[in-house]
This record gives structure tokens, sequence and C-alpha cells, in this order.
């Protein structure tokens, strides 16, 4: 028998990483280039649920593509996140990939010579702004995900992204969550 005042509300997140333009190879899901074209097809699933009493922290995802350089050492391709999308339906994103860069010319040579590319120890680094205004990183390419999202509960808890209605601090939870998130996350466009 379902709850009638619920403490929690659900996040069902269906999809698939589809595929990237101007990256290489990658590990997890392989896949080469066509000979007429530059994009990577890799229709990777993805299915998660999540279970939370506050949206606070909403989810995000972290994509790390590592391939094989000339020497056939696997390195870093690209990183890039995007959040969750908030409303339920369909979404697609096109999230664009970075990789670290060495500053100086030297540790460029030697990281080549070596194989050893930079690279972050820690994925979260990726999620998250703080440390990474410090790192020189190079674009490489786009990586293109859809979403399917199901939300269960939360007008019950007066969480709608939709909701107008005035919560504490003055704010209702879609002007908070375009505080922290940016508007453009919030309203689907990226």
């Amino acid at each position: 028998m379902a709850a009638v005042n619920p403490s929690v509300f659900l996040l069902t997140v269906n999809g698939q990483i589809e595929g990237a333009n101007g990256l290489e190879e990658g590990i997890t899901q392989i896949t080469c280039k066509g000979s007429l074209s530059d994009k990577l097809i890799w229709n990777f699933p993805l299915e998660t649920t999540f279970k939370s009493t506050s949206p606070s922290g909403w989810p995000q995802l972290v994509l790390s593509v590592y391939g094989p350089d000339v020497f056939g050492n696997d390195v870093v391709r690209g990183y890039g996140a995007t959040h969750i999308p908030i409303t339920p339906g369909k979404h697609s994103r096109t999230i664009p990939m970075f990789v670290p860069e060495p500053t100086w010319r030297l540790q460029r040579f030697t990281s080549w010579l070596l194989g050893r590319r930079p690279e972050y120890t820690d994925p979260k680094v990726v999620a998250q702004g703080e440390g990474r205004g410090v790192t020189r990183v190079r674009s490489q390419g786009f990586v293109t995900v859809s979403f399917n999202i199901m939300t269960k509960d939360m007008k019950k808890l007066g969480k709608s992204p939709l909701s107008t209605t005035v919560s504490e601090g003055g704010l209702s939870w879609r002007q908070r969550q375009e505080q922290q998130f940016g508007s453009e996350i919030v309203s689907g466009h990226m």
C-alpha cells in the first residue's frame, strides 16, 4: 500500500550515451570512425533510479573517455559532465569534452614520450568547478546523450520543478534550482 504522505521522491533515468564528434577511440564501448564521417556511435545504455528527500546536490552524469595513443597506451581523450535534466520527459544534451594540458613544453614532450598525459585522479573534479580554475585544458569534441526522465512524489513533497509557489527563503524550488544550476539547465537548454 502506498504512503499517503511520502517522505522521499524518486528520479528514474533511462537513456543512452549516443556518440561523439571529434573524439578518437574509447575503452568501455569500442568504436571506430567511419570513412565518411567523424562521428563515433556508442549507444551505451544508461539506467538508474535516485531516491532523495531533497533536490540539493542534483545528480550529474560525468564522462571520462579513454583511448590508445600511438604507442598503445590508454590515455584520456576527454572529460565532460552535465546535470541530469530536472523535468520529466525526453531530453538530449550535447556535452563539450575537454582534456587537461601540460603547462610547459618540456612537460608536453615528456608526457608524449612516456605515454603519461595529464589526467584527473578524482572524477569529482570534472563535476565540480572548484580546483579546475587553474588547470589548462583543451577542447576535445562533443558527446551526445539522450535522457528519459520520470519522477515520482516530487509534487507531493512540494518539489515540483514547474512549481511557482513560494517556499522557504522566499524562493520557489525552481528558482533555487536556477540559482544553483543555472537557468539553462533548469529550462532544458544546454
